[in-house]
């Protein structure tokens, strides 16, 4: 985050705990925008100060009215505009003049209706700042504390009941994925904090409402519904103050940002697009992302059971249904989802034996019929599973057991014994019912899960927030831009020369003029050579038939010399030729690729994979923004789906990991120092030869950001 930018959440307390509350366009009718604040605050019960406002004063829902937020006896700390675009800078000059501290702009009608509506957001704006009044939509869904009874909405979520005040905090761009997501937040039995739909994000944005939320001591934990991510640095530092605080963030991303400039001459650019990046960050800063509103509510309401000692460590599970059917699907849905189903001990097999002598012992295990008969007996076979020492989660299905009175007093009784003498074991059900049985589950602080791929993707999704809030927290990268020469954008060789520079090897390479240079640069370098032509006019020069591989002697040097020289100019007619670059032949080893491109958001993000039709054909590649570590660097090619290959699969020899993840943190630190500059740089194929033999780039290409935007 710049100097110059606020920090994330600064001022945002007006929202959730102000002292009196102006609604400005308030209305008699509660079906109306202007209407419902008011009766909202009226019916739950808010404490302080209601000051409806209306040109027509008078009383409006037995409140007396005020024709100007000037006009009321005390100044509220939150005005909440329900009043037409059009007059909605005047209204909020009002509340900047009275001394406002936050307004909520609940009207529609401005960026999202084109550019007269633009123009007046880009009014509301200049207000804000010059005012220090912190702004939240317009085109929103408002803000809520549950605990305080402070509804700045006109949610229809809202209208019959406020959900339970508890420990869940919600952000959201999205006004009606917001609502639904507190009110399923509220029928699974959670207690929600604060609410905070941010809409076109004129001001406040939903890094402010993460970080308010960070810094609140009634959130535990952060659900967050997001379209798209306007300040790079204000989202990392609001995740940051997130991760500091111990709070876990689970986002629902939708959609993708703005694609970036093409792709241009480059692969890097087509194989880094804005979700693959915002993925990565978000896995940088410690942040699960999830799928579906289902997804985030199962996942969320789980954590805030198992929060801070009960997440997964492992990926290790143990299954346990009392039909073999339903096991297999289990153990299907689990391996789908990366878990491992380990085997029981000996011992843990026997016990379950002498407690259910028809049981299958395996992993899943096939507890029959008998494990419902009796609670003495569920315990006895639950107790020996918690005490493998495989310490992974124990997911019992259950599916039809609750329904009925009698197995469900047995389901409960055991329930509540294991969880008393196991605290700290991790214990799941699978079941879809009934709810107050659910309810009474949840209670023991056991998470339900509706179905067999819930189960799977919630525990899956749990494993990997507890390693993330583990992970250590990543530096802020620093340096300040650097100023390139532009001579690094003339061809590969002055490409690679710089990338030389930046400690990445490349191949020791001449640039010839004429042919017998070029035998003479063959000769000093050694048979085998390569041939290819140098223009920054001509990327793609194995297209243009400017490549000649595998050249043994002067005559085929000769001769190649004019071939790739005649190739360019058909190719070409017009490009500038700097030469033709003769190379070594190198040979052995496993081809790699790896760039940088210009995040339209979050500026240079650096990409490794897989050479040839591994990252083209099967987009076998991993991206992170820049710089990274050797140590993410490495994460990253482990990442790879075909990382197998590089690590020594069927008798291979293993390939030097240690130096691709070198070379790659390098040119991540390269590109980060030189962003202003760069657009784009293209290191393929990089040959990755075998442990302790090193990573040298054979190819290398380098777009300035001039030259991208045109």
């Amino acid at each position: 985050m710049s100097a110059s930018m606020p920090r994330p959440g600064l001022g945002l307390q007006h929202f959730f705990q102000a002292q009196g509350i102006a609604v400005i366009g308030a209305s008699d009718d509660v079906t109306k925008i202007g209407g419902r604040p008011v009766h909202m605050l009226i019916k739950y019960g808010y404490a302080g100060p209601i000051y409806p406002v209306n040109p027509k004063a008078g009383t409006i829902q037995g409140l007396t009215a005020y024709p100007s937020v000037r006009d009321t006896p005390t100044a509220p700390q939150l005005a909440i505009l329900a009043v037409p675009a059009a007059a909605t800078p005047a209204a909020l000059r009002d509340c900047a003049a009275r001394g406002v501290k936050a307004a909520i702009v609940l009207s529609s009608g401005f960026v999202e209706a084109g550019p007269e509506g633009a123009a007046l957001q880009a009014e509301l704006v200049q207000i804000a700042h010059a005012s220090g009044m912190r702004v939240l939509g317009p085109n929103c869904l408002g803000a809520v504390n549950v605990a305080d009874r402070l509804i700045g909405s006109f949610s229809i979520a809202l209208e019959e009941n406020m959900p339970p005040a508890g420990q869940v905090g919600i952000v959201s761009q999205s006004g009606n994925v917001g609502s639904h997501t507190m009110q399923s937040v509220a029928r699974r039995g959670m207690g929600v904090s604060r609410f905070i739909a941010t809409g076109n994000e004129a001001d406040v944005d939903v890094a402010d409402g993460i970080a308010a939320l960070a810094e609140d001591p009634a959130t535990r934990i952060i659900l967050c519904c997001m379209e798209t991510c306007r300040h790079a640095g204000k989202l990392i530092a609001a995740l940051r103050m997130a991760r500091e605080q111990g709070k876990p963030v689970i986002v629902l991303k939708i959609g993708s940002t703005e694609k970036g400039q093409a792709a241009a001459a480059s692969h890097t650019g087509a194989l880094t697009g804005s979700d693959a990046v915002i993925d990565a960050v978000f896995r940088r800063h410690g942040v699960l992302r999830v799928r579906s509103v289902e997804a985030l509510i199962d996942i969320g309401h789980a954590a805030s059971l198992l929060m801070p000692n009960r997440l997964p460590r492992t990926d290790a599970v143990t299954l346990v249904a009392a039909s073999g059917g339903f096991g297999i699907m289990m153990a299907d849905a689990m391996s789908e989802a990366g878990l491992t189903l380990p085997a029981l001990a000996a011992h843990t097999q026997q016990r379950i034996r002498e407690a259910v002598p028809t049981a299958s012992t395996g992993n899943p295990v096939d507890a029959s019929a008998q494990m419902s008969s009796r609670p003495d007996i569920l315990h006895k076979m639950l107790t020996a599973l918690l005490d493998d020492p495989a310490e992974g989660a124990l997911i019992l299905f259950m599916s039809l057991s609750l329904y009925s009175t009698r197995l469900r007093g047995i389901y409960l009784q055991a329930l509540a014994q294991v969880r008393a003498s196991h605290p700290d074991r991790l214990l799941m059900i699978i079941s879809q019912g009934p709810a107050d049985a659910v309810e009474q589950i949840t209670a023991l602080g056991i998470p339900v899960f509706a179905s067999i791929d819930a189960a799977a993707t919630g525990v899956a999704g749990l494993l990997r927030l507890n390693q993330r809030l583990g992970a250590a927290i990543p530096r802020d990268a620093e340096s300040a831009a650097q100023g390139i020469d532009a001579a690094v954008f003339r061809n590969e060789f002055e490409a690679k020369r710089a990338l030389a520079r930046a400690g990445i090897d490349v191949p020791h390479e001449v640039i010839v003029h004429d042919a017998a240079a070029a035998v003479s640069a063959a000769e000093a370098i050694g048979y085998p050579v390569v041939l290819k032509i140098a223009s920054e006019d001509i990327a793609h020069k194995t297209e243009a038939g400017g490549v000649a591989l595998n050249l043994a002697d002067a005559p085929s040097v000769r001769s190649a010399y004019a071939r790739v020289l005649d190739n360019a100019a058909r190719y070409a007619p017009d490009a500038r030729i700097d030469g033709v670059l003769v190379a070594p032949m190198l040979r052995g080893g496993t081809e790699m690729i790896a760039g940088v491109s210009q995040d339209p958001v979050f500026g240079p993000v650096v990409m490794v994979g897989m050479g040839g039709i591994y990252a083209e054909v099967l987009k076998d590649v991993a991206v992170q923004t820049a710089p990274v570590s050797e140590q993410e660097a490495l994460a990253m090619i482990r990442s790879l789906k075909m990382f197998a290959i590089l690590d020594g699969a069927r008798g291979q020899p293993k390939a030097d990991i240690e130096a691709a993840a070198r070379t790659v943190a390098r040119l991540s630190e390269f590109a980060y120092q030189h962003r202003d500059d760069i657009a784009e740089i293209d290191m393929n194929p990089i040959l990755l030869r075998a442990q302790g033999q090193g990573a040298v780039v054979l190819d290398a290409l380098m777009i300035p950001r001039a030259a991208a935007v045109l």
